[in-house]
């Protein structure tokens, strides 16, 4: 972990409350896709987790939703304002157990992290497929970034204003892929987990205090004992999760 001083060197909207934020400084510590940051926000106790959608050549892009006074804070920043950052956090996923043909399904805020995962299996000569899982047409975002990776880009809408209608479930059933990664809500995390036909590694989203071990407030129950989402995790395999009834 390391804390860093960035500046901002983009902050533009995605959709009507996603946002997708440049920052420049020292990212030395982000070694690992599916790593959080976790930023200080002038006039709040803690500080906001947000999962690092890209890190390349001191750049650190970041992928947030609006839904909450904080993140409604982060949307009005300007280009050249400073933010204190902690980085490196987390402790991502792991590339070695991705096998030929890794599918990667993100729902919603969950499809940032998949993108710097896309790219590092892509750099491996990997055939990387893509689920991004979304409510409805005016909600995507990211799309033609995965494509431009190369990734075979699948995309499903609730409601069906747009590609697949129904849940990344419903995409995941018909393809073949020899290892998975995800991240988004728990209910799409708990399907995933109930119609997958491999090994997966799961990324949690979790409510967090320090962000970094110290208050024990994002423990959670698994098969080797507990863990903290924000220490151990927030990846966990598929053969470790137990659910909550």
């Amino acid at each position: 972990m390391k804390q860093s001083i960035f500046e901002i060197k983009e902050n533009t909207a995605l959709t009507s409350n996603v946002y997708k934020m440049v920052l420049c400084g020292d990212t030395s510590d982000i070694t690992a896709s599916g790593q959080f940051v976790n930023i200080k926000l002038e006039g709040f106790f803690l500080r906001r987790p947000i999962s690092v959608c890209d890190c390349e050549d001191g750049l650190l892009t970041i992928v947030y939703k609006v839904v909450g006074s904080g993140t409604e804070v982060m949307a009005k920043m300007h280009i050249g304002e400073k933010l204190d950052v902690l980085t490196g956090l987390g402790n991502g996923y792991d590339l070695e157990k991705s096998g030929d043909t890794p599918l990667l399904l993100g729902g919603g805020v969950g499809v940032p992290p998949m993108y710097m995962l896309a790219k590092k299996l892509i750099s491996q000569g990997k055939k990387v497929s893509v689920i991004l899982g979304f409510n409805k047409k005016d909600e995507i975002f990211y799309e033609d970034e995965f494509k431009a990776l190369g990734a075979d880009v699948t995309v499903c809408t609730a409601d069906g204003s747009y590609g697949i209608k129904g849940f990344v479930t419903d995409a995941m059933k018909n393809m073949n892929y020899s290892y998975f990664y995800t991240c988004g809500p728990e209910p799409m995390l708990k399907a995933i987990y109930s119609v997958s036909e491999t090994s997966g590694q799961f990324s949690f989203e979790e409510r967090m205090g320090c962000g970094f071990g110290a208050c024990m407030g994002c423990s959670c129950k698994t098969v080797t004992g507990y863990k903290r989402i924000c220490k151990e995790g927030p990846v966990l395999e598929k053969e470790e999760i137990l659910w909550e009834k």
